[in-house]
């Protein structure tokens, strides 16, 4: 149950950090609820599941501070500018340091090349399954990716469930 407070009082944290841009709400809201899934699917550990479930509410964190500080937010920019807020708001909640560095390792979900963890895959899963349907991408784009970076037997089936009803 205290780990449940937690991620509540962080989720009310974003959202403020998030106050009035629904979109950006709504996404983390979103990849938030695809990790919690996939995670419980996939039978993760309770402590792995806490930190999963925190690092999809603070992923795209770095968003804000990069359009402020350069005038656009692509994934680099997100990874650079998006720790040092994870840190300041993660602290205040009194998580322990090496969750938070960890969390903030889990920030660098644009790059797929250091995936080492389940908790980075699920993450980079749930984003992914948000992402496809916000861009609006085609099937043959969600295709390639579902086979060349999904591992989790959950998120390949929530993958297939959602865009191709089987």
């Amino acid at each position: 149950m205290y780990q449940e407070n937690i991620i509540d009082m962080l989720m009310r944290k974003m959202i403020h950090f998030n106050q009035n841009d629904p979109q950006r709400i709504h996404h983390l809201i979103k990849v938030h609820s695809f990790a919690q899934m996939i995670g419980r699917m996939e039978q993760l550990d309770g402590h792995s599941q806490f930190l999963t479930e925190c690092a999809a509410l603070v992923h795209d964190i770095g968003i804000r501070p990069a359009e402020e500080k350069y005038g656009m937010s692509s994934g680099r920019l997100q990874e650079q500018e998006g720790p040092f807020y994870a840190r300041k708001m993660l602290g205040e909640l009194g998580f322990e340091e090496a969750d938070i560095n960890r969390i903030c390792y889990l920030g660098h979900h644009h790059t797929y090349a250091d995936i080492d963890g389940i908790d980075y895959q699920i993450l980079v899963e749930a984003d992914f399954l948000v992402n496809f349907y916000e861009d609006n991408l085609g099937k043959n784009i969600i295709e390639t990716t579902l086979q060349k970076i999904f591992q989790t037997e959950s998120g390949k089936t929530l993958c297939r469930l959602c865009y191709f009803g089987h």
